[in-house]
């Protein structure tokens, strides 16, 4: 087997999709699972579409998910350059092959001639009329004009395009990893343009010569690629590099929510999630968009969400390290359908991992999360709130928004509770519990259930009528992780400072309801 080379070929005209990052997974593990190469390629011969700060959006991305390059812009390598707008001389020379070998032919049709030629065909009921077999000869090009007009038209320079030129009912065949025999025939395909006006090759020119000129063994892309690959076939065979074509693999859509439709950004603002790896800041606030990290996903659950989205094991196993993935995975195994998007499976990974990480690893990143709320704490005490709640959240964000009663006395009291518990044969024992509180010497979380459930019971009241003043006077909430565990944290002297507070409150409260 020849060395196992793969490449990840964004385009940087925005930001990074998520349905991209999928796709750089996919290439980054089989060419580790082969002791192959992962190499990144910048593919931006479209100037038009080209948008500053992208480019190093997409480095940055894969940065935080963890997949290192071996060969790219940044580290260089054998095959460089790897950027295409620096490789524009490489695509001349083999378009002029193209064209020397009667493979390829000048165009010099303006857009106002495309389309009256568009308007003229679909008047004789051509459906969808193309630049092939039936419409070329009927344009201006070097296949109708004559020799000098031709010369005269390349010294002008203007609307020169350089376009492949099609035999018709052809058929193309090769075969794909994931859908295996895969058929088109010419008649289907138009003669596509492979050098622009400005010089620059298109997507399907570009794509080929690098492939072959950086050995790139097997073409991992998405599906909505599949119908150009008969072109780029027919380009192999033109160029004389049959021998030397990948393997493709076309990776199934990843789709909407609810099925129906590729996964797009306008589904992340409807259902509220989002479908971009980092935040990207847009010139508008519709072009700005919350990324998965800043969401609340870790890099690692990220990883293995995306990687089940069209690809299965063929076991129960769902929670797979970056290194048990690339152990494990085959692009045999990728699905042909289109794989839907689940918001909440995308929170249930990120639980499990918040869960079996060790409490150091998350502090770092807590902390952050605590400080861009404005709040200082040590590192014990943010290792204790992560002790108490690393079972409670789904998303990073909520070890504060989840429990800011750790972080402030200044939260809202559950009424509902306060006014249905709140009676006066409670209230005694309540103030009498919360001074035997004040009076606890050992503050430690066993010492204070000792003491709270010792009182509750030897003076046989009810665990529901008096524990919840405690726990409300505590956080303000009912909901939250153990009590005791919260007090014994938080320490005696807010504590004490919270009783009394909440003391104050419940009777405000139960005046306030009448």
């Amino acid at each position: 087997m020849n060395q196992v080379r793969l490449r990840f070929a964004p385009s940087p005209t925005g930001p990074l999709h998520i349905g991209g990052v999928r796709t750089a997974l996919y290439n980054y593990l089989y060419a580790r699972k082969h002791g192959g190469t992962f190499v990144l390629r910048i593919e931006d011969t479209d100037q038009g579409r080209y948008v500053e700060g992208a480019e190093q959006y997409i480095i940055d991305s894969l940065e935080w998910l963890g997949l290192e390059f071996d060969e790219s812009p940044a580290k260089g390598g054998d095959f460089g350059p790897y950027r295409q707008s620096e490789r524009k001389a490489l695509y001349k020379q083999y378009t002029d092959q193209l064209i020397a070998s009667g493979h390829a032919y000048y165009a010099f049709d303006s857009s106002d001639e495309l389309a009256e030629m568009r308007q003229r065909f679909e008047a004789q009921g051509v459906h969808s009329p193309k630049y092939d077999a039936s419409t070329r000869m009927t344009m201006k090009n070097s296949l109708t004009l004559e020799a000098s007009e031709v010369d005269r038209l390349l010294e002008l320079g203007e609307n020169v395009v350089v376009r492949l030129l099609l035999e018709p009912d052809q058929d193309v065949v090769f075969h794909d990893i994931v859908r295996g025999e895969v058929r088109f025939n010419t008649t289907q395909l138009d003669d596509k343009v492979l050098l622009k006006a400005d010089g620059m090759p298109t997507y399907h020119m570009a794509n080929i010569v690098d492939d072959y000129l950086m050995k790139i063994s097997h073409v991992v892309r998405g599906e909505e690629w599949l119908s150009s690959t008969a072109h780029h076939v027919l380009l192999y065979q033109a160029l004389g590099w049959e021998s030397s074509m990948p393997q493709f693999a076309h990776l199934p859509l990843i789709l909407n929510p609810t099925g129906k439709g590729k996964l797009s950004k306008r589904a992340g603002a409807k259902f509220g999630f989002p479908v971009f790896p980092l935040s990207w800041k847009g010139q508008t606030e519709e072009d700005s968009f919350e990324g998965f990290k800043d969401f609340g996903f870790d890099a690692e659950a990220t990883l293995n969400f995306l990687a089940f989205l069209g690809w299965n094991p063929g076991t129960e196993q769902e929670i797979f390290s970056l290194e048990a993935l690339v152990e494990a995975f085959d692009l045999k195994d990728i699905v042909k359908a289109g794989a839907r998007f689940d918001i909440d499976k995308a929170k249930w990974y990120n639980q499990q991992y918040i869960m079996s990480k060790a409490n150091e690893d998350l502090l770092p990143t807590v902390q952050d999360i605590l400080r861009s709320n404005d709040v200082e704490v040590s590192d014990d005490f943010a290792l204790g709130c992560i002790e108490l709640m690393k079972e409670r959240v789904t998303l990073l964000p909520e070890f504060y928004t989840k429990a800011p009663y750790f972080f402030t006395d200044r939260f809202d009291y559950d009424e509902k509770t306060v006014r249905k518990k709140w009676k006066e044969n409670n209230i005694p024992p309540v103030k009498e519990l919360f001074g035997l509180i004040e009076e606890v010497e050992d503050w430690t979380t066993d010492q204070l259930q000792e003491v709270i459930k010792g009182y509750i019971t030897g003076n046989e009241l009810s665990f529901g009528n008096i524990l919840p003043f405690v726990r409300v006077a505590t956080s303000g909430t009912m909901k939250g992780p153990d009590v005791f565990a919260m007090m014994a944290l938080l320490g005696k002297e807010e504590i004490v400072k919270r009783l009394h507070a909440g003391l104050e409150a419940f009777d405000r409260i139960k005046q306030a309801a009448g």
